[in-house]
């Protein structure tokens, strides 16, 4: 009988990796699908490239380092990586954005790092943030839902927007994003911080078209759906419910008492919840095995961190949805959550107790 140490993650549901990795990707389908559904066939170009990419990339390094290329390959933590960066950039980006993140994520976070298991930052949320500070404008560019489109994208139309940012029948990506109303859309959230940096009121930034409900049109949808997957890997015991919980719960506190204290221009938790990348980045990308916190306690920490983080961002920051700063800020402090909230050691006594 031996006993092997090895590097997280670590489970305790009797799954292998590449299982846990599988679960991850099939959880995400039910948010996957309502995102091409609402948002175009822009989301499924982008995820073949990814995936695409992040193989050959893996592959590449791990022959630089004399390792098995086909068993690494196989645990399907480089396509999961791609799975998350290519859902959280805009669908109809060039080709190229999503080919430099997900080779960055891979070469450069990942595999540089030693591999699965050593990675410090979350590979997905470290390549969107050099995609987002490096090329802001490609980054921003997000087309209305479809039912606000004011030209009809087939799958070839998708196809031609990607590699060259025009449609098949010759419209540019700033034509896509007007609106049937001939409104330039953004994102709910862009919408929000650009009209309260106007001056106007949240009740007059409400009328516009890019809103609905309390969420804006299609992300309420969107983020519900990632909700559901979400609650399937928790009873699944793939993922540690603190995470998502405390940052969820962080993030509803502080953005309830926001709205209580200034109501016409802080936007209330509902808002905050269902818009953006809030479910996505709580249940999928904030509970990476890797780069999270380890421990029971910490765990709850490191999400409450996030969403204070995220809360502050939002509102105060030049960065509308923020979750990728703020687990990657939330990452760096990873060690030392671990550390002063690590159990107590069995039989271990206090100091003072000895004495």
């Amino acid at each position: 009988m031996s006993f092997k140490i090895a590097s997280s993650p670590h489970q305790h549901n009797q799954k292998s990796t590449s299982q846990i990795m599988l679960m991850v990707i099939m959880a995400c389908l039910p948010g996957i699908a309502v995102q091409a559904a609402l948002f175009g066939y822009g989301v499924l170009i982008q995820l073949l490239l990814a995936i695409i990419t992040a193989w050959f990339s893996e592959a590449f390094v791990l022959r630089l380092r004399n390792k098995p290329v086909l068993p690494r390959l196989k645990d399907n933590s480089a396509m999961l990586t791609a799975v998350l960066l290519a859902i959280a950039i805009p669908p109809y980006a060039p080709w190229w954005i999503i080919v430099i993140g997900t080779a960055f994520a891979i070469i450069m976070v990942k595999q540089l790092y030693g591999g699965l298991g050593n990675n410090l930052f979350n590979p997905a949320m470290a390549a969107y943030v050099l995609l987002l500070i490096s090329f802001p404008v490609q980054m921003t560019q997000w087309l209305p839902p479809l039912s606000l489109h004011s030209v009809t994208l087939t799958p070839l139309d998708a196809i031609c927007s990607v590699f060259t940012q025009f449609s098949c029948s010759g419209f540019s990506l700033a034509q896509l994003q007007t609106s049937v109303d001939g409104i330039t859309m953004a994102t709910p959230l862009d919408t929000l911080r650009t009209d309260l940096s106007r001056g106007l009121t949240l009740d007059e930034s409400w009328q516009s078209p890019v809103f609905f409900a309390f969420a804006g049109s299609g992300w309420l949808w969107v983020n519900l759906a990632y909700l559901a997957g979400g609650l399937v890997l928790i009873k699944q015991q793939v993922i540690s419910w603190r995470i998502p919980v405390a940052v969820l719960a962080s993030l509803f506190v502080l953005s309830a008492i926001a709205a209580l204290a200034a109501p016409d221009t802080l936007a209330g938790p509902l808002f905050h919840l269902f818009s953006g990348g809030t479910m996505l980045a709580a249940f999928f990308i904030a509970t990476d095995p890797v780069s999270a916190a380890t421990t029971a306690t910490g765990r709850l920490v490191y999400g409450a961190l996030i969403g204070l983080l995220v809360f502050l961002i939002r509102n105060f920051g030049g960065y509308p949805d923020a979750y990728a700063f703020a687990i990657l800020l939330a990452n760096m402090a990873v060690p030392l959550i671990d550390y002063y909230t690590r159990p107590r050691t069995y039989g271990h006594r206090a100091r003072s107790q000895t004495k």
